[in-house]
């Protein structure tokens, strides 16, 4: 009887031991790894579980977003724009005016988006989609306070546009560094999704790079960020932060057939917004320098048909007579693959790093030559194939059109001596004033008009009130004040 209490005895202690090791050995996974039944119908084999990763830091601490949060929220604000209704159909032929002789106004409606203040003086940056030919636009920080913003410039080849609000210490964002971001990488995005105000949302970089073909302007730089952070429609124009809360993108877009964020989202590399922003305050207008080559990615079939044995870099398939590439002494069949001290991978890292240059700067470009490595200084030109930087006058962007001189044959047929035609209305002063495309100033305050000369000069000093007149294509004459 005492043989056998001693060995139930020794039974149970070396269960017991077993038990006590087993749960140690648990204990130190579990701190790392938190396990989920999924015992329901949606699991395929209810014999398994799932095993869901919590997020933990190099030196196995709990990742932890509220840094990121606390450093940015206060620096993304809520964007309202009012805009003409796209909706609206203008007859030509039907006068202009209301039974008041007011100028006829198409219906309005409200849009609204996110943006980022950058510096402590109110500019703030948003998505150009967000501002888009908006008549009217409001900036409401975290804390409520509510601002009517100035429109500094807008880009609609990388869909940026910076604000400015009349304000003092404001709290302005940190830049931090894309180029140094990883994929895998956790980051934050901080934005007003659905007018849900300060709303943080946390994912992983899941790629780098990315064109989804969503932006229209012929010269298009499409290099996002990707993460699977979640972003949904009033996020655009905010900040996608590291956890440090330093500002690495603008949210701009997201992957998704329902309109409603499905899973990934799609934001602007910081370092090409820091740039575009710099032209933007300097200039008015983006300086954009140019290789003056056509490009195509370089895959296996192009690889064959080329002869060539290594898959790395993008292929020059085209060279701009008097281009920079020309000039430098690059070759069609060239294979690019550094910009600086940058790997070229692909179309959208290539256009995004010669995106950060300006018209006259020297970039040093690494190309594949037939198995040979060879090393080009280019001088990067502009669109117009010079080296000039044009700055844009600051009343004509706040007009907020395109204009050119009118034609000959359609001065006569009106009968006017010369004018200036709106060829396209942004947002600005004229479209709040109800001007519509199409519209020809002849006189500013009474002074002819005959040429874009004329205009500039008028409008250069001008300050408060203005009154234009001209007339439309069908004939019809019109005048329109307002200040500036």
């Amino acid at each position: 009887m005492i043989k056998k209490m001693k060995k139930t005895f020794g039974t149970i202690m070396i269960a017991l031991l077993g038990g006590i090791g087993g749960a140690l050995f648990f204990s130190q996974i579990l701190n790392k790894q938190t396990v989920i039944s999924t015992k329901n119908s949606s699991n395929p084999n209810p014999n398994y579980q799932l095993v869901s990763s919590i997020p933990t830091t190099q030196t196995g601490a709990l990742v932890n977003f509220t840094k990121a949060a606390e450093m940015s929220v206060n620096s993304v604000v809520h964007v309202r724009s009012t805009v003409t209704s796209s909706n609206y159909f203008y007859n030509p032929f039907m006068n202009p005016f209301d039974y008041w002789g007011r100028p006829r106004q198409a219906p309005k409606q409200e849009s609204s988006g996110s943006g980022v203040i950058l510096t402590e003086d109110g500019y703030v940056v948003t998505n150009n989609h967000v501002v888009e030919k908006a008549e009217k636009i409001e900036v409401i920080l975290n804390d409520n306070r509510t601002y009517t913003a100035k429109m500094i410039g807008s880009d609609a080849s990388t869909d940026l546009a910076l604000l400015k609000i009349d304000e003092k210490d404001l709290p302005y964002i940190v830049y931090g560094n894309s180029d140094e971001l990883k994929v895998g990488e956790w980051v934050v995005a901080v934005g007003n999704p659905f007018n849900l105000t300060s709303t943080v949302t946390a994912g992983i970089v899941s790629a780098k790079a990315r064109n989804i073909g969503i932006l229209p302007d012929q010269y298009k730089i499409e290099s996002f960020i990707q993460t699977d952070a979640a972003v949904n429609p009033g996020n655009s124009g905010g900040a996608l932060v590291d956890i440090e809360g330093r500002l690495v993108g603008i949210n701009t877009a997201i992957a998704s057939n329902t309109g409603s964020y499905t899973g990934y989202s799609f934001a602007i590399p910081v370092n090409l917004v820091r740039k575009v922003m710099d032209d933007l305050v300097e200039f008015g207008s983006v300086q954009r320098g140019f290789i003056g080559v056509s490009i195509r990615d370089l895959d296996s079939k192009l690889a064959d048909e080329a002869g060539i044995k290594e898959i790395r870099g993008v292929y020059i398939a085209g060279i701009t007579p008097g281009g920079s590439a020309e000039d430098a002494g690059l070759r069609e069949g060239d294979i690019i693959t550094q910009i600086g001290d940058v790997s070229i991978a692909s179309t959208p890292q290539l256009q995004e790093q010669v995106g950060r240059y300006r018209p006259g700067d020297k970039i040093r470009v690494k190309v594949n030559r037939k198995g040979d490595e060879k090393y080009y200084t280019l001088t990067l030109k502009n669109k117009d194939g010079d080296t000039r930087i044009v700055k844009s006058d600051q009343v004509l962007n706040i007009l907020g059109g395109t204009f050119e001189n009118v034609k000959q044959e359609e001065s006569a047929k009106l009968g006017i001596n010369g004018g200036v035609k709106i060829a396209k209305l942004n947002n600005g002063k004229l479209r709040a004033a109800g001007i519509r495309e199409g519209f020809i100033i002849t006189s500013i305050d009474k002074k002819p008009i005959k040429g874009m000369e004329d205009l500039e000069n008028t409008l250069k000093s001008k300050q408060g009130g203005v009154l234009i007149e001209g007339v439309y294509p069908n004939g019809i004459k019109a005048y329109y004040g307002f200040g500036i």
